[in-house]
């Protein structure tokens, strides 16, 4: 069977959309990781990430911690997504983001609206990871990220 005109057309219109909408992966709810870096998710190629939200499903226990999000490139150093942001003792259903610039600390929203990641960042292949600088033996987040692949063959999967 042969395409017509508009048939290609539509064809390729939806091509364009398939390849800006953003995919969405999910991390299912996990303690956070004891004193350590732990990958979170895995890149392959290059990707857009437009929005990455973790959402607390287990109240944490009150120990002291920070966490952030970093770049772990295969090729490259550890680059931070954000600061550091103090997760001591948040509430089931605080959910964190980043704004997209690498300086500002991680977001937290403990009730009603939260704000939407402002800007963009181009992430490479390796994985991207959650730090916490202490162990909290009951706290438990998952995790969303969107993202638009930059290569044909560019994917985001959970770690």
């Amino acid at each position: 069977m042969s395409l017509n005109k508009t048939d290609a057309a539509l064809l390729a219109a939806l091509d364009t959309i398939n390849a800006t909408t953003p995919k969405i992966v999910e991390r299912t709810a996990a303690v956070l990781p004891a004193s350590t870096q732990t990958a979170y998710f895995t890149v392959t190629g290059r990707v857009l990430i437009t929005q990455i939200v973790g959402e607390v499903t287990t109240v944490f226990d009150g120990t002291a911690n920070n966490i952030k999000l970093i770049s772990n490139p295969t090729v490259g150093a550890d680059v931070d997504m954000c600061t550091a942001l103090s997760v001591t003792s948040d509430a089931v259903g605080t959910r964190y983001n980043i704004t997209g610039t690498p300086a500002d600390a991680m977001v937290a929203a403990t009730s009603g609206v939260a704000i939407s990641q402002a800007s963009a960042i181009i992430v490479p292949a390796g994985t991207i990871d959650l730090d916490a600088d202490a162990t909290d033996t009951t706290g438990a987040t998952k995790w969303s990220l969107h993202y638009i692949a930059l290569d044909d063959s560019s994917t985001v999967v959970t770690a």
